[in-house]
């Protein structure tokens, strides 16, 4: 097999191409929360709502207090630590940054590398503990199905194989660096069509839930 070849067709049409089934099926998506039948609010509006929807995205992202139904501390810590690292290593990470430029005309500081390691260690071991959890705890493996350890893949991949081609870990670079492009774009294919949805999702449906709550003149 060309490696070189085929690494030239995954940043080329591979990456067009993936590019374009993750804008369509997120506009997709939104269209269809945001065209989907409300019911007629028959309360009094007591207030637009609005603040009170931006209270509860903050509200709702504090650890929980009091409901051992909620998430337990491990799962908030982790679950935060997962995404601080992520948040920091997709942006910002100097190639990425680059990436962005080429492809949006539009370019910000980077943070040196060795921080950005830093958050991608601690983003892969979060990743790790929390399937670990959802292993060990029967709760959480009863409710766990086939989608939730494919996205659990589908985001671990990307952040291993990227770490793994800059440190030029076991497999040669040029493989390293295609597995990881080529996983990148797989998650973005798929994106749309899984819970990951959710980092576009999340802060509308607080919002919204928010919003109705103050409307009300209740607390959310």
């Amino acid at each position: 097999m060309n490696i070189e070849a085929v690494l030239q067709w995954i940043r080329g049409p591979g990456l067009s191409l993936s590019l374009g089934i993750f804008i369509f099926g997120i506009l997709l998506k939104l269209l269809e929360i945001f065209l989907l039948g409300r019911r007629k609010n028959l309360a009094a509006v007591r207030s637009s709502g609005v603040a009170a929807g931006f209270r509860t995205i903050f509200s709702r992202s504090l650890p929980p207090e009091g409901n051992i139904l909620r998430r337990p501390p491990f799962v908030f810590i982790f679950g935060y630590a997962f995404h601080i690292g992520l948040f920091v290593v997709i942006l910002f990470l100097a190639p990425h940054i680059q990436v962005a430029q080429s492809l949006l005309g539009l370019s910000w500081p980077s943070l040196p590398t060795p921080v950005v390691d830093v958050f991608a260690v601690i983003a892969l071991i979060a990743l790790m503990a929390l399937l670990w959890y959802r292993l060990t705890s029967p709760l959480m493996k009863y409710l766990t199905t086939a989608q939730d350890y494919l996205v659990w893949a589908l985001t671990f991949i990307p952040l291993l194989s990227g770490y793994m081609a800059y440190h030029h870990l076991l497999l040669p670079y040029t493989w390293l660096l295609a597995i990881h492009i080529a996983s990148v774009e797989l998650l973005l294919v798929l994106f749309p069509f899984t819970k990951l949805t959710h980092a576009f999702t999340l802060f509308i449906s607080r919002w919204y839930t928010g919003m109705m709550a103050g409307q009300k003149g209740v607390q959310s």
